[in-house]
């Protein structure tokens, strides 16, 4: 099955109203129209940054198809449809497929540690599931408890065609690169890890998922394209940019902040989901005034 992605994939964040009560589907549209003119080329939503473990199954469904069919057409639609439980984790990936979503992203069971073997067999009951669809494998151990070795990884890409990728949250860029020698070609190993987002690309990664690009996809696309052009040198001091808008915003330990930082570009990101918490007023005065350094508002 044929399958590419490039550029800045945004881990889009879902806008909630007061005290996480709902969905705020009008905001949502617009910040992914904003990420979009930044640079954006898709978004992975309802993932980690998207607080999607915290939406019910109908709101990730809802937030699916208004994405894919208000923004399918100009960016990729990647919604992340893991789940705790196989069946859950079936009934987002077919819908995601039913509404024209470009892939989804599964990340690896969670809560109960499994062995190799039975995160084969999980992956493989999704993949025979859904023969038509792309799957992305998502990689986050920091979350999930459980690992995607490169060696189970390249198994599942051997065997199952629409087994297309993987989101490689790790933090190992070792073993990033070991997942990018040993999967087929064609393969797509998309790195998730803002800090070391040039490097990924000089070895060997189409594109990245990235929670900063809500706040500054500009820089990163920046990142991006000197990178493409030959430019190393002016994409390493964009790359500088970046780690410091990282530093500012926590490394996303805080999404609240994300989502202060989209107000303080002109989109705003809404609240979060508790038990999420929201920004203090001290913390927002000072991702302001790292953000102002870095010249971005």
């Amino acid at each position: 099955m044929e399958f590419s992605t490039n550029g800045i994939l945004s881990a889009l964040t879902t806008p909630f109203t007061r005290n996480g009560k709902e969905v705020d589907y009008d905001r949502l549209l617009g910040l992914a129209q904003a990420v979009v003119k930044q640079g954006a080329t898709g978004f992975f939503c309802f993932g980690t940054t998207g607080e999607g473990l915290l939406m019910t199954l109908e709101e990730r469904e809802q937030g699916t198809a208004l994405l894919a069919r208000e923004m399918g057409k100009r960016a990729q639609v990647i919604p992340h449809t893991g789940c705790i439980d196989l069946a859950s984790t079936l009934r987002l990936t077919r819908h995601a497929r039913s509404c024209g979503a470009a892939a989804a992203a599964i990340v690896a069971p969670f809560y109960y540690g499994y062995d190799d073997e039975a995160l084969f067999n999980y992956y493989a009951q999704i993949a025979r599931a859904v023969p038509d669809f792309p799957i992305l494998l998502y990689n986050i151990p920091s979350c999930a408890r459980n690992v995607l070795h490169p060696a189970l990884v390249a198994r599942l890409a051997d065997q199952f065609d629409n087994i297309v990728g993987i989101k490689d949250s790790s933090g190992n860029m070792v073993q990033l690169k070991q997942t990018i020698d040993r999967v087929r070609p064609g393969f797509q190993v998309i790195n998730g890890v803002d800090e070391y987002g040039l490097e990924s690309f000089v070895a060997g990664c189409p594109a990245v998922v990235s929670g900063l690009s809500n706040v500054v996809c500009d820089i990163y696309h920046a990142v991006y394209t000197a990178w493409k052009k030959g430019r190393m040198e002016q994409a390493a001091r964009e790359q500088q940019r970046l780690l410091r808008a990282a530093q500012a915003l926590r490394h996303g330990t805080l999404l609240a902040l994300i989502k202060y930082a989209q107000t303080l570009r002109g989109y705003g990101g809404g609240y979060v989901r508790p038990p999420h918490r929201e920004a203090t007023a001290r913390e927002k005065k000072e991702v302001a005034a790292a953000l102002e350094k870095i010249g971005v508002i």
